[in-house]
């Protein structure tokens, strides 16, 4: 009779946990903790700089939030910018291992015709009919700007420029230049080339995060091929010390353009100018965004990836507890000073039934300020845990119908690292 009653009751519990798996609630929102090191002083934050161009971005480079902007998303004429996704569907066949960078480089006719010194682009004098190592053609077309060497590379990595182009527009896609279309390697003028100031912030982004390996080309301030000295336009590379690319651009119809990056005390920003009055222009532009970024924000490292954010109670499983954290750090950008005012929260299932497998998603992390979402990332399980034997699950599902599927509660989240300024 007792084994009767005692089946009945685990017939019971069994349901009941069933039911409260599927059935599950967000858990407690946790708020994040003072930061362990002292802070600066609140800065006042004045408005960025009165910058003339009709479309603009400064962008953190870690986080890729956008501390100022305007008209970010107007289709402009890109002009020689283009070469920034030439030169990276180039670095992707290089890391493919497509073509090499001491490959030999042919100069066709149409490549020297197009981007010859009888057009009126820029041009690295490349000789008709020549071989060079894709190293020096690569230079030509990031130092020097050379529509020669651009085109060059687009027939030696596709075979023809049009069949290059469709690379171009793939990676935009991928991407997420939403608003973006190629029609040539060079950026020579045509109707349907244009692109927007946020599209290249996120091309500049991509170029460095994914092919750091090439990106130091665009910091060299000159190099000379068959005798002619070419020099690097970016006129900050000259200026700053902390700015180490990317590329300027010029045509009648785009204006004068500059794609810059700058990196000081680990935190590196991008900043986009659009259709400037002068190449001097666009260089002041870029360099006043670049300061009032590094002067007013702040790139923090919240948490670690790997970190142990919580420990919400687990059922039915070989441990009683499952440790969550993030797979990849969480940063945020934000006005000096303000760190304590950041609020974080978790969302996590009310009830948790093994088993759970490592990196499986669990819940929700969010960080916001003054009510504004910043990020937010899932909460992922950083162990794997199989279910307890038979006993072990049948003693928790009677526990489980006793407690009406309450949850466990969240441990507290773990305090970020320290950073540097406010």
């Amino acid at each position: 009779m007792k084994s009767q009653t005692l089946l009945r009751i685990a017939a019971v519990a069994l349901v009941t946990a069933a039911a409260a798996q599927a059935q599950t609630v967000p858990g407690p929102v946790v708020s994040m903790p003072p930061r362990p090191t002292a802070a600066m002083p609140q800065l006042p934050i004045p408005p960025p700089p009165a910058i003339q161009s009709p479309s603009y971005v400064l962008m953190d480079y870690q986080t890729g939030q956008l501390i100022a902007h305007r008209g970010m998303h107007l289709r402009m004429a890109p002009a020689s910018l283009t070469k920034l996704m030439t030169a990276y569907v180039v670095d992707a066949a290089l890391a493919a291992g497509k073509v090499h960078w001491n490959g030999k480089v042919y100069i066709s006719d149409h490549a020297w015709r197009k981007g010859g010194a009888g057009t009126d682009g820029s041009t690295s004098f490349l000789k008709l009919h020549a071989y060079y190592p894709l190293s020096e053609v690569y230079k030509g077309m990031i130092v020097q700007s050379g529509n020669d060497a651009a085109i060059a590379l687009a027939e030696h990595v596709a075979g023809t420029e049009g069949a290059f182009v469709q690379l171009m527009n793939a990676y935009a896609q991928r991407l997420g230049m939403k608003d973006t279309h190629y029609s040539n390697a060079s950026g020579y003028p045509k109707p349907d080339l244009y692109t927007t100031a946020y599209d290249l912030a996120l091309l500049a982004r991509a170029l460095i995060h994914d092919f750091p390996q090439y990106y130091g080309v665009y910091k060299i301030p000159s190099y000379t091929i068959d005798g002619i000295k070419q020099a690097n336009r970016n006129l900050l590379l000259y200026r700053d010390p902390s700015v180490d690319g990317l590329k300027t651009g010029s045509t009648a119809e785009a204006g004068f353009c500059l794609v810059a990056s700058a990196e000081r005390d680990g935190q590196r920003l991008i900043a986009v100018v659009m259709k400037t009055a002068s190449l001097r222009d666009a260089a002041d532009q870029d360099e006043a965004l670049l300061n009032y970024g590094f002067r007013f924000f702040a790139t923090h490292t919240l948490y670690q990836a790997g970190r142990t954010l919580a420990a919400p109670r687990l059922w039915k499983g070989v441990r009683d507890t499952l440790a969550l954290g993030v797979a990849h750090p969480v940063r945020v950008t934000i006005p000096r000073g303000r760190y304590r005012e950041l609020k974080a929260s978790m969302e996590i299932p009310a009830t948790l039934i093994a088993p759970i497998a490592r990196g499986q998603r669990i819940g929700t992390l969010s960080v916001s300020l003054d009510g504004k979402l910043l990020v937010q990332v899932p909460l992922v399980s950083l162990q794997a845990v199989p279910e307890a034997g038979w006993f072990g699950r049948l003693w928790d599902s009677m526990r489980l119908w006793w407690s009406s599927g309450k949850s466990g509660n969240a441990a507290p989240l773990a305090a970020p690292a320290a950073e540097k300024g406010g």
